[in-house]
This record gives C-alpha cells, sequence and structure tokens, in this order.
C-alpha cells in the first residue's frame, strides 16, 4: 500500500515537472528560470532590438527581446516587396581598418564577431533583402542573445509603486495569450513598420504596396498611377515598368533627390529609372497633388477615373456623408454617373486638358511607412507622435527617451524624429550609432558606469582627431548629429576623449557621461551651409574648395571643430533648433577643415598644420614634438618648454636626436667637427650653471612662444 502511495506520489511529481518543461519551451509568455520580470524590455527584434540586445548582453544586463514573429528580422521577409535592399555593400575599400570601413557597409551591425559582416553574406553591392534574414538570424543566434519569439506586446502600461515611502515606476504588459511581463526600463525597437493607408474618397479601389502582385504579367498592358514618391515608390515602377502602356506617379511635394539632399531617405539613384523615362518623354511622367484632395471613382467597365473636385465644399460633404454612413462608395459612382462621363460632362470643374483625365486600369498605394502607436495603453503610457512631417515618428528627447513618458526609450528607426532628412538615423549604418549612444546613457543613469572614455597627455591630441576624422564611422554616417567631445582637464595638459556623443545634448555632460566638463573640443562632420536640398546644383563647376583658407566654405563632408570655455546653456541649446543650417551654439572659436576629394584629412599642410595651429590657438600650448636636445636647449633659455618637453624629456624620457635616426651617422659626421666640440661645450657650461634635476618651470608664463629668460 505504501509502496503504491509512493508510486503515484513520484508519478504527480513528474508529471507536475513534465508540465512546467513543456511550458517553459512552448507558452510564449513563460521566462525559464525566472518570473516574468526584467530590468530591460526591448520591444522588437530587428535590426534596432538586436543592437540593444548585443550591447545589454555585452554588459551582462537583465533583459529579454520580445519579438511577436518567430524569427529576428522579419520585416524584411516582406519587405521591401522586390527584394532588392538599397543600403550599400562596398566589400573593398583598400583598407583594412574595421572602423574605416564601416563607414562603407550600410547594413552591418556592431559586434566583436568578425565574421558577422554583410560581406560574409552578399557579393552584390546591393544585396537580396533574403540574405539579410540570414544575417540577422545568424547575428541573434551567434552572440546569444536573449530573445523571446512568438510573443506580440500589447497594452504597455507605467505603473506606479510605492516602498516604504518611496514611488518607483516600472512597465507592464501583455501577449496575445494574456501573459503579463514587467520591466523597469522599456526599449521600443518596432521601426516604422505599420503601412501609411490614409483614408481617402475611393480608397478602396486602389491596391497597397503592402499586397500587390509581384507578377508582372497582371500589369501587361496595362496604365496604372502610383500614388508617393518615395523609395517604395519608383521601386515599384522600376519592378513594372516593362509591362506596362504608361505610369503616373502622384505626390503631395515635390522629388527629393538623394544626391542632391544627402539624405538617403530621398530617391536613390537605384530606383530612379521611372525619370528617364519620364523627361525623355516615353508615356511615364510624375507630378505634384494631394490624395486627399481626390476622389477615385470605379467604372462599371473597371476603369477608374481620378478627379479633383474643384468646389472643395463639395468634396468636405461627401467626405461627411461616407463617415456618416449617409452613402458608399459605390453611390458616389451612381451620383456622377461615370459610365457616361467624358472629359466634356466631367463635372469637377477641371480643365479640358487636366494632366490625369485618362482612365486607370490600376492605381497603386505607396505611401511608406509610420509608427504603430497601438501597442501602448493611453491612460497610463501617452505616447505622441512628432509634429508635422514627423508626425510618423513618437516624439522624442535628444536622449532618446520619450516626450511624456519616464523611463521609456526608443531605439532604431523609431528615433529618425531627432534627425528627420538631416542624417543617418532612421538607417541601420545610422541607428546602429545612436542605439550605443543610448546604451552608454543607460549604463551612466541607472548602473554609474561612465561613458567609454580615454584618458591621453594633452601632446597626444592633434594625432587623435586626425585619427577620428579619418577613421571613425560614427560620426561620419551620424554627421551633425554625433560628434567627439574632447574634455580639456588638469589645467590642459590631459584630455579626456568621448567619442560619438549626441550633439543636441552638450550642456548635459556631466549627467550623460559621469565626467565633470567645463572647456570642451567638439568635433562634428558636416555638409557645407545651403549645399544640399532639392534643386540645389550640387553638381555645379565650384561645387568644391581646395584652399585652406577658405575652409569654412566647404561644401562636401569635412569636419568641424568647436571650442567652448564652458558648456552651452539649455536656452542656448534650444535656440539653435529655429536655425536649420546651425548644428551647435556659436562657439568661442570654430575651424573648418577643408574638404578633400579623397575623404582623408592628414595633409600635412591644408590638414594637419593649420588643425594644430587651431589647437594651439585655443589651449595656448605649443603641441609640436621635440628632440631631446631641443628640449633641453629650450628648458634652460625658456620660462616655459613646450609640452611635449615637459611630458617626456623632462621626466626623463626622449626622442632621439635626428642625426641617430640616419642610421650609421656619427655625431661629427652630422654636425662636422668644429660643431660638435661647440655644441658639448655649451652643454657642459648649461650643465654646470643650471641642472636639469633643479629646473623648475614658470608656469606663470604659460604660452606658445617661449619666452626667453630676461638673465639668459
Amino acid at each position: 500500500m505504501v509502496l503504491v502511495l509512493y508510486a503515484n506520489m513520484y508519478s504527480f511529481v513528474f508529471l507536475q515537472l513534465l508540465t512546467l518543461y513543456v511550458l517553459s519551451c512552448s507558452v510564449p509568455g513563460f521566462l525559464a528560470g525566472n518570473d516574468n520580470s526584467k530590468d530591460y524590455c526591448i520591444i522588437g527584434a530587428g535590426p534596432g532590438g538586436l543592437q540593444m540586445g548585443y550591447f545589454l548582453e555585452r554588459a551582462k544586463r537583465d533583459y529579454v527581446i520580445f519579438e511577436r514573429a518567430n524569427t529576428s528580422g522579419a520585416f524584411f521577409i516582406r519587405y521591401p516587396r522586390h527584394r532588392k535592399l538599397i543600403s550599400i555593400n562596398k566589400r573593398h575599400t583598400g583598407k583594412t581598418n574595421k572602423e574605416f570601413n564601416l563607414r562603407h557597409d550600410w547594413n552591418s551591425l556592431l559586434s566583436d564577431d568578425e565574421s558577422l559582416q554583410m560581406r560574409h553574406y552578399s557579393k552584390e553591392f546591393f544585396p537580396p533583402a533574403d540574405d539579410y534574414v540570414r544575417y540577422l538570424r545568424d547575428y541573434a543566434k551567434n552572440l546569444e542573445l536573449n530573445i523571446q519569439y512568438n510573443t506580440n506586446i500589447g497594452n504597455i502600461q507605467r505603473v506606479a509603486k510605492e516602498t516604504d515611502g518611496n514611488v518607483t515606476h516600472h512597465f507592464t504588459m501583455d501577449d496575445q495569450s494574456g501573459n503579463g511581463y514587467t520591466c523597469r526600463y522599456l526599449i521600443i525597437c518596432t521601426g516604422i513598420s505599420t503601412p501609411n493607408d490614409p483614408d481617402f474618397l475611393g480608397s478602396e479601389h486602389t491596391d497597397s504596396y503592402d499586397d500587390m502582385s509581384l507578377d508582372t504579367d497582371d500589369y501587361e498592358g496595362q496604365s496604372v498611377l502610383i500614388l508617393g514618391r518615395g523609395n517604395s515608390a519608383f521601386e515599384t515602377a522600376d519592378h513594372i515598368v516593362g509591362s506596362t502602356n504608361l505610369i503616373h506617379m502622384i505626390s503631395r511635394s515635390r522629388l527629393r533627390l538623394a544626391w542632391e539632399t544627402h539624405y538617403v531617405g530621398d530617391l536613390r539613384a537605384i530606383n530612379n529609372g521611372l525619370l528617364d523615362t519620364y523627361m525623355l518623354k516615353s508615356l511615364d511622367g510624375q507630378l505634384e497633388g494631394d490624395v486627399a484632395d481626390m476622389m477615385i471613382i470605379k467604372r462599371s467597365d473597371g476603369k477608374l477615373v481620378l478627379g479633383v473636385p474643384f468646389d472643395r465644399d463639395a468634396l468636405s460633404e461627401l467626405r461627411r456623408d461616407l463617415e456618416n454612413g449617409n452613402i458608399s462608395s459605390v453611390n458616389i459612382s451612381e451620383r456622377f454617373n461615370v459610365d457616361e462621363m467624358t472629359v466634356d460632362t466631367l463635372d469637377f470643374g477641371l480643365p479640358d486638358n487636366f494632366a490625369l483625365r485618362d482612365p486607370y486600369d490600376r492605381i497603386i498605394r505607396c505611401l511608406g511607412f509610420k509608427f504603430d502607436f497601438d501597442i501602448f495603453n493611453s491612460k497610463s503610457c501617452n505616447v505622441t507622435a512628432g509634429q508635422g512631417r514627423k508626425k510618423k515618428f513618437p516624439a522624442i528627447k535628444a536622449n532618446y527617451e520619450s516626450l511624456k513618458v519616464p523611463g521609456l526609450f526608443f531605439a532604431g528607426t523609431n528615433t529618425h524624429s531627432l534627425d528627420f532628412r538631416k542624417s543617418a538615423g532612421g538607417f541601420i549604418h545610422g541607428f546602429r550609432y545612436t542605439a550605443r549612444a543610448l546604451h552608454n546613457i543607460l549604463e551612466w543613469r541607472n548602473h554609474k558606469v561612465p561613458w567609454p572614455s580615454v584618458r591621453q597627455p594633452i601632446t597626444e591630441l592633434l594625432n587623435h582627431i586626425i585619427k577620428r576624422i579619418n577613421e571613425a564611422s560614427g560620426t561620419y554616417q551620424m554627421f551633425g548629429v554625433l560628434g567627439d567631445v574632447i574634455i580639456l582637464a588638469n589645467d590642459d595638459t590631459e584630455y579626456i576623449y568621448l567619442e560619438e556623443y549626441p550633439l543636441k545634448m552638450l550642456h548635459a555632460i556631466p549627467g550623460i557621461t559621469g565626467y565633470s566638463a567645463n572647456r570642451i573640443l567638439v568635433v562634428s562632420l558636416e555638409y557645407g551651409y545651403d549645399f544640399s536640398g532639392p534643386g540645389k546644383d550640387v553638381f555645379r563647376r565650384n561645387r568644391a574648395i581646395g584652399e585652406p583658407s577658405e575652409a569654412h566654405l566647404s561644401n562636401f563632408l569635412h569636419p568641424v571643430i568647436y571650442f567652448y570655455k564652458e558648456l552651452p546653456s539649455i536656452e542656448a541649446m534650444r535656440l539653435i533648433s529655429k536655425h536649420p543650417g546651425a548644428v551647435l551654439p556659436e562657439p568661442i572659436k570654430v575651424h573648418h577643415m577643408v574638404e578633400d576629394f579623397l575623404t582623408d584629412f592628414s595633409a600635412p599642410v591644408s590638414h594637419v598644420l593649420v588643425l594644430r595651429r587651431f589647437l594651439e590657438s585655443c589651449i595656448e600650448q605649443d603641441l609640436r614634438n621635440f628632440f631631446d636636445n631641443q628640449c633641453f636647449w629650450m628648458a634652460l633659455t625658456h620660462s616655459s618648454p613646450p609640452e611635449s618637453c615637459k611630458t617626456f624629456f623632462l621626466k626623463g624620457q626622449r626622442l632621439p636626436p635626428y642625426f641617430e635616426l640616419q642610421g650609421s651617422l656619427t655625431r661629427e659626421q652630422y654636425f662636422g667637427k668644429e660643431e660638435t666640440i661647440k655644441r658639448e661645450m655649451e652643454a657642459q657650461r648649461h650643465r654646470q650653471a643650471d641642472p636639469i634635476d633643479e629646473l623648475k618651470p614658470d608656469v606663470r608664463n604659460v604660452g606658445f612662444g617661449f619666452e626667453e629668460h630676461s638673465e639668459l
């Protein structure tokens, strides 16, 4: 009897353990070895979410990535619809420097794994989207990121909790199965993945970029109208142009070409084939107009008629009737007798040469994407949209935090409202660096880990800057948004170098990085003012500057160095938003390095010499390096030797005299016998009169002119 009881008991325990195991493997809401609570929750396992996950994983933080699909990078399984990326995959640059090569690799995410570079996954300059899906899967797998798939998060709320009189906040959320989760900090990386489908009269008669047929035979001999003028619209046109009678394209605003604006989100050359057939008058065309002011009516023969009511009041009345259910799209067709319409009887008050007067077989909406705000509970987590053209993005602060919800952060494409049409923050090659900046911000804010930095003697500053402006990828891709900040320390004898700092947070360096700062230099890469923009002639003959004295007129991307004796105020930072061409508030001094055709800013005279002189004017020191015999002489004859002499020679380190660097030359062969004897006697006299060990430089006369001692 007892044996049977024990057997039943063990069977029961075994079944319970088996049930828990099955749950941990199959139920999305179950986090193995943990309750459903984490310090960090990342929503979305696309490129932005994976990049944030990598930084949290490397820092050994408590985190989880929620992904609604069964794989990472699910967006790229469906988009772009025509399966060709427009982010470049330049596999060869002639250099082996990984950081430099990332300037021309727009697809790879940051990691320590050398195998996780897109050049190993595709040889094509514009890779297939399927190859990128494979890359993202390997990235998640090889780096062992903590991702919970098949978990569709919604109902996100910010909840207050009081403990011993202290009120703290955390976030709660649910998945599609009703499982709840809790986290202290929430990072949204869902991207801009919801198709933008504005409501207009007759929109139900159109096809969407999201569900259009990819079979070109379906467009054989058809006349097609495309709504939109972005890359998805032109990508669609290029895909079907060989099958159609004609393609017309209409958009709310004028066409923006990426080579004119230097904004990679504008129309890229790879997609602009329709511009050829338009400008060379081969039936295709592109024009401006707002779809909100139009109506699309379907005739009984299936043809689509586009109308722009001359009477705006009549259009408004139709909208109200449609919204109130008084009429349907069918009633609209009947009201206007579209089957009997001709150009003469079309009662829209349009001229008889209206550009879009002919009917179409298909109308395709290619109007882009927007952020999905529905995942938030608006009562407790009121995430608002940006203003104007940025309304498709969430409104955020310069530190990537929600404008109205503390503790809620964004990474990836979601953050593009900060640099929309200015830099590359909405694209992989840009937001991989803003994600790292966000991680650095969170490390100090939540864990008191300072911003990664390098502290060096001031004598290394020139070389450090030259190296960064010629190699760094983060400041190169996020030009005008992320910059290097140099904190001058210890009476300007040392500096602290912070890489890829958000320039809009320049006033808040101590609170963001953990370093006190006053006198600073900022290194930013920028295009020339008023060089970029729609309609600009960027190929004009005098488009480039080569004279260092005219460096401030440089047009192409070039380094700009700002010097501040104290941090700009928050008011000064707010004012620059009113000046579109301004990157930072007015500094004490500013230096433009002249643009370079090779983007190589290491020319000894045109770049290095003028930069050194600018730095010397800021810190009031000579930044040249000297040989030991030169340092010895200046230590005896000047009130304040150069900083390189103080740092090395006077501390027992030395740079050999030039003649010793010439191989087998002796001192006598280099100087001559008489000059050698004269120099040795002079050195002996100085050693007897003023030993080096007793030399105490006069710090009151700091400068780079080296005033001589009056007694000498």
